[in-house]
């Protein structure tokens, strides 16, 4: 094999060894990523198998040239694997080795084993399938991840390229001999853009896979552990954000305030084990009964708030009532105890985007007051039913937004 070549089969293999090595280090860091320990073995494989392609002439021809193809397909279908885990998709493990085992059997057919244009084409076909799978399942990922954008580009690219490879190099002069092949410029330039290829899309694939962890961390920042729901900050956040879309719709919003009534005898009598899971049977009635564009947070303890978009006086009260009821049901009885828990709810109404979210807020917080003085398990409406931002007369809280939080 000439010098260059060499070289670069050489570079190529230590390069992959060092990003497979680098990638499993990455992994190891944060066990949860699975997709990265998947893609820091398609590393490796492809080092093994590069390495056995430098070999050739000096090893068996099954181990140069069939085994080190089949090696090389299983790790783009690995790559694949990984994303598709990433992604969150299910898929069955030996779905890794279909490309491997469709070359093995293909190259069993006469017409195939004779012809090095149809060996090329089949393994450019299985190579640029699991790129161009791999890019789709990253392109379907969360789309707040910004990374996943030129990550999904560069493996449909790639995928791209070997699927020109074969009518390039059918069209290109075929040198003749072993040493003419190894030596030819074609095999020089696919393999200085393999290489290219796999430390950029190595260290992309690791740049997205960091991206996701630190939003995680960022959501579970924003998140109740209890429950699941917001918290006080994630919630305000996402309503606040929300608001701010509709701010030129005039899109009607409604607010509701939930609280657990005698939470604390719950407490005394069951203890705070059988009251925290009163708490989640509250956040899952909640999350039934509104919709997905809605928004539900936990202020703090047993109380709750909720933000419903796009709904009529009649449509939020029947929300609130729905809420009211299925908890009653839900909360009879709790892992076996008899729990018979009641809610209420301060419910305040605004017609246009003018009213800030904080004072909806109070002006809930304060019917939900009322709805306790007035004997517990019921829906009270705000002092004023329909809130016109600035036009109606504040109305002074009886508590602050942080009342109950523990």
């Amino acid at each position: 094999m000439p010098a260059d070549i060499s070289s670069l089969f050489t570079v190529s293999v230590y390069v992959e060894v060092m990003l497979g090595l680098l990638l499993l280090f990455a992994w190891v860091q944060n066990t949860d990523s699975r997709a990265v320990a998947w893609w820091g073995g398609a590393h490796l494989l492809r080092a093994l198998s590069i390495e056995l392609f430098g070999m050739f002439g000096a090893l068996p021809n099954g181990l140069t040239i069939d085994f080190a193809n089949a090696l090389l397909l299983t790790s783009f279908a690995v790559t694949w694997y990984g994303a598709h885990l990433f992604m969150g998709g299910k898929t069955n493990f030996m779905f890794i080795f279909v490309g491997a085992m469709i070359w093995i059997i293909a190259g069993q057919i006469p017409e195939v084993a004779g012809s090095l244009a149809l060996r090329s084409l089949l393994g450019a076909l299985i190579i640029a399938a699991y790129t161009f799978f791999a890019a789709a399942d990253i392109w379907r990922s969360e789309k707040t991840l910004v990374s996943r954008i030129p990550a999904s580009f560069m493996l449909f690219a790639h995928g791209s390229l070997f699927l020109l490879r074969t009518p390039l190099g059918v069209m290109l002069p075929q040198p003749a001999g072993t040493e003419a092949v190894f030596g030819s410029v074609w095999l020089t330039a696919l393999s200085s853009e393999a290489l290219l290829f796999t430390i950029a899309v190595a260290f992309i694939l690791m740049a997205m896979a960091k991206e996701r962890t630190a939003s995680m961390h960022e959501t579970a920042s924003l998140v109740d552990p209890l429950t699941g729901v917001w918290n006080r900050r994630g919630f305000m956040s996402a309503s606040e954000r929300v608001q701010g879309d509709t701010a030129n719709r005039a899109v009607p919003a409604a607010v509701l305030f939930v609280d657990l009534d005698n939470f604390k005898s719950i407490n005394d009598r069951f203890g705070h084990a059988l009251g925290d899971r009163v708490i989640q049977v509250l956040a899952s009635t909640i999350k039934s009964v509104i919709r997905s564009t809605d928004f539900v947070g936990r202020f703090g303890g047993e109380e709750f708030a909720a933000v419903l978009y796009g709904v009529s006086q009649d449509s939020a009260v029947a929300i609130a009532e729905r809420i009211r009821v299925a908890f009653a049901e839900r909360a009879m009885v709790v892992d076996g105890a008899n729990i018979a828990a009641t809610v209420s709810i301060g419910l305040v109404l605004q017609d246009g985007p003018e009213c800030p979210l904080v004072e909806m807020l109070k002006r809930a917080d304060s019917a939900l007051y009322r709805a306790k003085e007035q004997g517990r398990n019921r829906v009270e409406l705000s002092g004023a039913d329909i809130l016109r931002g600035g036009n109606a007369a504040a109305e002074t809280a009886s508590s602050t937004l942080a009342h109950g939080v523990a």
